[in-house]
């Protein structure tokens, strides 16, 4: 069993898209979490229909999502970078590798998801993902938690294999569901277009009803 779950992504609604159930999982077991979230989604494009934020408001309603989805997912301990959306592949990558290796420091998480490396399609989840596999290297071997990390791109699974690990969380899809509704920003388009049976496309159907059952991870082997 695990002892302390770090959870690194770039944005409100990362954390509940990409391992929401596994999360969920581990926390009803009585793990805790500590989610470090680098961004507050500021530039995202979705701000609802009809709208109910701006550019300008928009940072403060995803901030409230994302105490929302949290509290779904019963993750206690938030720590937000507020790096700005869509700009950290240009942020000194040193200064966050000294910042999430001090949080490494201070919370010894036997393990750690994020997303992998060059294979997580957004510049942000890119970025982000190798600056914490960096901080984790700097670790030593004894000290070094394991590493789950997310990866979507369309080559992943021809470059890098398939998943090693295939969580089944279907005892978690109405908690996941329920934190997805919490980011309500980004998610209200698609879920009303559901619920009113209104989705054609049944890939698109297939692919939400797979996100319902099961997290897919690669463990992320360090040279």
């Amino acid at each position: 069993m695990e002892q302390h779950v770090l959870v690194v992504f770039p944005h409100p609604d990362d954390e509940t898209f990409g391992c929401g159930g596994t999360i969920a999982q581990f926390t009803k077991s009585g793990i805790p979490i500590t989610y470090i979230c680098a961004t507050l989604g500021q530039m995202g494009r979705n701000m609802g229909k009809p709208f109910f934020a701006t550019r300008e408001s928009l940072p403060n309603v995803r901030e409230a999502e994302l105490a929302e989805a949290c509290d779904v997912l019963g993750i206690q301990h938030l720590i937000k970078l507020r790096l700005r959306d869509k700009t950290i592949e240009f942020e000194d990558p040193e200064t966050l590798i000294n910042r999430i290796e001090q949080i490494l420091r201070e919370v010894k998480p036997s393990l750690v998801l994020t997303h992998y490396p060059g294979y997580a399609v957004h510049p942000d989840h890119n970025a982000l993902g190798e600056v914490t596999i960096r901080a984790i290297s700097r670790l030593s071997i004894q000290d070094r938690p394991i590493v789950y990390a997310h990866a979507f791109a369309r080559d992943c699974q021809e470059v890098l294999g398939p998943a090693d690990i295939v969580n089944d969380i279907s005892d978690m899809s109405e908690v996941k569901l329920a934190a997805i509704r919490a980011h309500r920003s980004q998610s209200q388009v698609i879920l009303a277009r559901i619920s009113k049976g209104q989705l054609q496309q049944k890939s698109l159907k297939n692919s939400i009803s797979h996100m319902l059952e099961r997290e897919s991870f690669w463990t992320y082997r360090f040279s």
